[in-house]
């Protein structure tokens, strides 16, 4: 099961210091790597990692080459974790899961849906009608593919996942909730991956989004009418509410919620935790959380911000005093 390392880097590029020989018989952390292990060191700061590891080749950028003398082999690139990424999918390439069958015999596949004659279709899934499976797609275990459904092209979803659920959308009259029937579907672009358990709705009306290449974790809620811009990534428990739309090349950190109808462009990135009140009209780092800290503190705080407003008033009060005291001096 071993990979030498001459034929990973004339399958992925970089400069080899060491032998072409050395064969890795496994990819490890830098911590818990062994002698006929390959790892990699992506930044500096983890320089004290390199130190102690065991790691019989490294991939590490040029300048910090030194880092690695004592090594029998590293590898030189510009983008040890890049390089990395490449390398997994080279590793997996080489040593394949065993075969499986193309539909699995538990999975229930609706006639009317237009399955790609090279997508997977795992265990227990169900595909309802009209729904549409690109080519090179996989569905792991027990995902749902509602009616009229598409996903395109080398898509990865994994288990648990649900798409095209109804939106959740009801009219209140009289006391009691009213529901609106969800006319819409899902489509999602070529090239995304979700992660187990997340669900995206169907739109009331129009389409819920994802365009091509986008990432989802595990356990994101979509609502209904997103929009999901192309190569935008979402780590776990995202929450993004109904009729957002969210641009391209954004990330979105792990329990972070994006409220309803807000539209974030191009290039934003929210850090995890946050909850976006508002349109973001500019790209850039964006946090909205309040700190973590001891309770008796915390409260202190949270009541100290509950006097912002009229401290605010009062400021502007001062301020304007001390303009018109400036204006009637000599």
């Amino acid at each position: 099961m071993a990979l030498s390392l001459g034929f990973i880097v004339n399958s992925l590029g970089g400069e080899l210091k060491g032998s072409p020989t050395q064969q890795v018989q496994r990819l490890a952390p830098l911590q818990s790597a062994g002698p006929d292990d390959i790892s990699f060191l992506s930044h500096a700061r983890y320089r004290s990692q390199l130190e102690t590891s065991q790691a019989g080749a490294v991939i590490l950028t040029p300048d910090m080459q030194q880092l690695a003398i004592s090594r029998p082999a590293c590898i030189l690139t510009d983008n040890p974790y890049l390089y990395f990424s490449r390398l997994t999918r080279l590793w997996r390439e080489q040593h394949p899961l065993p075969a499986r069958p193309r539909v699995h015999p538990s999975a229930v596949v609706d006639p009317q849906a237009r399955i790609a004659p090279d997508a997977v279709i795992g265990p227990l899934c169900v595909v309802e009608a009209g729904a549409e499976i690109g080519s090179g797609t996989v569905l792991h275990s027990r995902v749902t593919v509602g009616h009229g459904c598409r996903i395109g092209q080398r898509c990865i979803v994994h288990a648990g996942v649900v798409i095209g659920a109804d939106g959740f959308g009801f009219a209140q009259h009289e006391g009691r909730w009213e529901k609106i029937e969800q006319l819409g579907a899902v489509r999602i672009g070529d090239d995304v991956e979700i992660g187990a358990n997340t669900c995206i709705d169907r739109g009331a009306l129009e389409d819920t989004v994802i365009e091509d290449g986008v990432k989802l974790d595990n356990l994101i809620q979509i609502g209904h009418n997103v929009h999901v811009g192309a190569h935008t990534a979402m780590a776990g428990c995202v929450g993004v509410a109904g009729s957002a739309k969210i641009g391209a090349h954004c990330t979105i950190g792990g329990g972070a919620v994006v409220l309803g109808h807000l539209s974030l462009v191009d290039g934003v990135h929210v850090s995890a935790a946050s909850v976006v009140t508002r349109s973001i009209l500019k790209p850039g780092q964006y946090t909205g959380m309040f700190p973590l800290d001891e309770n008796s503190q915390w409260e202190k705080n949270a009541a100290s911000l509950k006097q912002l407003s009229r401290m605010r008033d009062r400021v502007r009060q001062l301020e304007q005093q001390i303009q018109t005291l400036q204006k009637e001096q000599p």
